[in-house]
């Protein structure tokens, strides 16, 4: 029996938000500058009147934008050494290890970028479906390859990734209205299955 098994990343797999977590890590100083700065369109963000990619990819962009792909990757490696397996929610954890992979292909289905998301991915031993980076020459441009990675681009990614490949069941895992989409899309959809 082959099955594929789509887990979120952000509050499924982790207890905490890793985006906020790792922009702090990168550079706390300006971290706190650009929060403040964010903070109307945050407020925005939650009444609904702003779009979640713009005011993502500003944020990120404030305080990444510039930055070389080398320095950014080695921040990352340095953010997931500090943090894993602490982040990651103990039962999740668990279910991961006992995962048989010789029938199952396990994909890692996040908004958050891949460059921070990378390393949780290959510890997980999962193929990572994330917002992408955009780099030109080395360098974060600030902005990102194609769409942010939520809602039902989540399910465009997953379909894009798994083409023709067929499974005798598909279980998703996720905790927001982000994942919905995948989550009634699967045979079967858990929400909040590791809280």
């Amino acid at each position: 029996m082959k099955k594929l098994y789509c887990f979120d990343f952000d509050g499924t797999l982790t207890y905490k938000d890793t985006m906020f977590m790792y922009l702090k890590f990168y550079d706390s100083t300006k971290f706190r500058l650009q929060f403040l700065k964010h903070v109307p369109l945050f407020v925005l963000l939650k009444l609904k009147l702003a779009e979640t990619e713009k005011v993502k990819k500003s944020f990120i962009g404030s305080i990444l934008k510039g930055q070389t792909q080398e320095k950014i990757e080695r921040k990352s490696k340095e953010f997931f050494e500090e943090h894993y397996p602490k982040i990651v929610r103990e039962n999740a954890l668990d279910f991961i290890q006992n995962i048989d992979r010789d029938h199952t292909q396990s994909l890692l289905v996040t908004a958050s970028l891949d460059i921070w998301a990378k390393p949780f991915a290959d510890a997980f031993k999962m193929q990572l479906v994330a917002t992408k980076a955009e780099f030109k020459d080395g360098v974060f441009t600030g902005n990102f390859i194609g769409k942010n990675c939520n809602g039902k681009e989540k399910l465009v990614r997953i379909k894009a990734e798994i083409t023709d490949n067929k499974y005798d069941k598909i279980i998703a895992f996720g905790d927001t209205s982000g994942d919905k989409v995948m989550l009634k899309w699967a045979n079967e959809g858990h929400y909040q299955f590791f809280h």
